[in-house]
């Protein structure tokens, strides 16, 4: 009786404890628009590029459709970081910057997303379909690896398809190196398929 009565004062105080111990806010990320520093001078389009593309869909496999950054934990298990989440899903981030980054290395009025203004005829639409998107295991890297089907929207030709890998380095596993190598592993990507797509 008295050892019980003893035991419920403990965890009445640890309970206290932690309730007086609150959470260190969340902190959140975005991948902005603006090409990594260093990249886009060396790779922007010199003239607008004389087809247009439209940028029709990205799909991202389940395990993003998360708010939380990810740590790799060995060869096949990933962690969240705790206390650090995206701003806004990736499933929307990845499909805006990859059109922003297609548009810097075409060419602005060269790619859309979405709907197509009157009057633009488009050339191509592509679909992209993310296969992995994530930290390598020794924290030092982003990889990105996409496949690509690029079509002519009026039945002309056969379709073209398209897979590549990129590496983005990082700084370390801190939560701010890994957002800046997925920024860059989304521009690479981006460049991959402005080199390697031929006209439909």
């Amino acid at each position: 009786m008295k050892q019980g009565w003893w035991l419920s004062i403990v965890v009445a105080v640890g309970l206290a404890a932690c309730a007086g111990s609150p959470s260190p806010p969340l902190r959140y990320y975005q991948l902005r628009l603006e090409p990594p520093a260093g990249e886009a001078g060396a790779t922007r389009a010199s003239a607008p590029q004389p087809d247009v593309w439209q940028l029709v869909s990205v799909r991202l496999p389940d395990y993003l459709d998360r708010d939380a950054l990810w740590l790799a934990v060995g060869a096949n298990a990933l962690q969240p970081m705790d206390g650090h989440r995206w701003a806004e899903p990736l499933r929307a981030t990845v499909p805006r910057v990859l059109a922003h980054d297609l548009g810097v290395l075409r060419g602005a009025d060269r790619v859309w997303s979405g709907s197509v203004p009157a009057g633009v005829a488009v050339a191509r639409q592509i679909r992209v379909e993310v296969l992995e998107f994530g930290p390598a295991p020794d924290g030092r890297a982003v990889r990105l690896r996409a496949r690509w089907t690029i079509t002519d929207p009026h039945g002309g030709g056969a379709a073209q398809i398209g897979e590549t890998e990129v590496e983005a380095p990082s700084a370390g596993r801190a939560p701010e190196s890994q957002v800046d190598a997925h920024r860059l592993a989304l521009w690479r990507l981006a460049q991959r398929m402005a080199e390697r797509a031929s006209p439909a």
